[in-house]
């Protein structure tokens, strides 16, 4: 789901989204051991289980380079590990346990990857370092939109659910996957009726968008600030608490939606690493969270800032994976 905080009301989903995807999972870990030096000779890998340019790319790499400038580290070797959302990542970052120089930026969409891909490398099972931030997910439109406001989107969602092209960043179990499910349930439409379409990040979703294969977009906003600018896209609405700065929309709750709903992103490291290490990359998180370019980080990319360390952050990892596992059951996926 969501964040701890999501809440709508409404039925459970009880859907049957059709999703079959296989993860290749062969990887062997050595559980090698590097990077002991401290301070700013201390080198460290980052792991992020997508693409160049996608959020836990944005996210991982601003991390590294805000630690790697203030001095708190040495040099990060950041790898971009792709494959079946994020569980590819995730399965090589638990065959390197006990690995004491890897870290990997993950979030929401690796939660749902790890069910809908059919892996038992969960989150909950790996060591818990830092949850970092928050992120609203947003409903885009082009331009020409007959779609003027979200209530217009309902509307014609709720006459025809089908007619309505949505597309979104994330396979199923992914956050761009579970907003929309969740937000046609708050409105009264059946999720199994929803026409959902899953397109390889923002850059094929924005052509989407622009060449009108779809009708809706449903993603974190970071990525279409450009065409959010220029007006080629337009900005229904935002599904956190309050709005986001600089985006001229309201919130769902604004709205007569009854649904808050946010997408989030943390760093894990290997499962069976000494405490001193965990310990370690905690306290290394927290001095990156207290540096000025940090905080300059957070609101160039419209960053919600969550932070969240250690034994806080293993326990909402777990809720997640409950909460995502039940979600999933209820949309026939599991």
């Amino acid at each position: 789901m969501g964040r701890a905080h999501e809440r709508h009301r409404g039925t459970p989903a009880r859907a049957v989204l059709a999703a079959a995807l296989v993860a290749v999972l062969g990887l062997t870990g050595c559980g090698v051991t590097r990077g002991d030096e401290g301070g700013e000779n201390r080198r460290l890998r980052m792991m992020i289980p997508n693409s160049p340019g996608g959020g836990y790319d944005q996210t991982g790499r601003a991390a590294t380079r805000v630690m790697e400038s203030s001095d708190l580290t040495g040099r990060f070797e950041v790898s971009n590990v792709i494959g079946a959302s994020g569980t590819v990542a995730m399965q090589r970052l638990v065959n390197e346990r006990g690995a004491e120089d890897l870290l990997m930026t993950m979030g929401l969409g690796v939660v749902g990857a790890t069910y809908t891909n059919g892996s038992d490398a969960r989150v909950s099972g790996a060591t818990p370092i830092a949850q970092l931030i928050e992120e609203q997910e947003g409903l885009l439109v082009p331009a020409d939109s007959p779609f003027a406001t979200v209530q217009d989107l309902v509307e014609a969602w709720r006459a025809d659910p089908g007619s309505v092209r949505v597309g979104g960043g994330s396979s199923p179990g992914g956050p761009d996957h579970l907003f929309p499910m969740q937000l046609a349930d708050a409105v009264g439409v059946d999720p199994t009726e929803v026409n959902y379409i899953v397109y390889d990040g923002g850059g094929p979703l924005t052509t989407a968008l622009l060449g009108a294969k779809i009708d809706v977009g449903t993603s974190g906003l970071g990525e279409f600030e450009g065409q959010i600018a220029d007006g080629s896209l337009r900005v229904l609405a935002t599904s956190g608490e309050e709005r986001l700065d600089g985006i001229d929309a309201p919130t769902l709750v604004e709205s007569g939606i009854d649904l808050v709903f946010t997408n989030w992103r943390g760093v894990l490291a290997p499962p069976g690493i000494p405490d001193a290490v965990r310990d370690q990359h905690i306290a290394l998180l927290e001095e990156m969270h207290g540096t000025p370019e940090w905080q300059e980080a957070l609101e160039a990319n419209g960053w919600v800032d969550a932070f969240l360390t250690g034994d806080e952050f293993g326990e909402f990892l777990v809720e997640q994976d409950e909460r995502v596992a039940g979600t999933l059951e209820d949309l026939g996926l599991l």
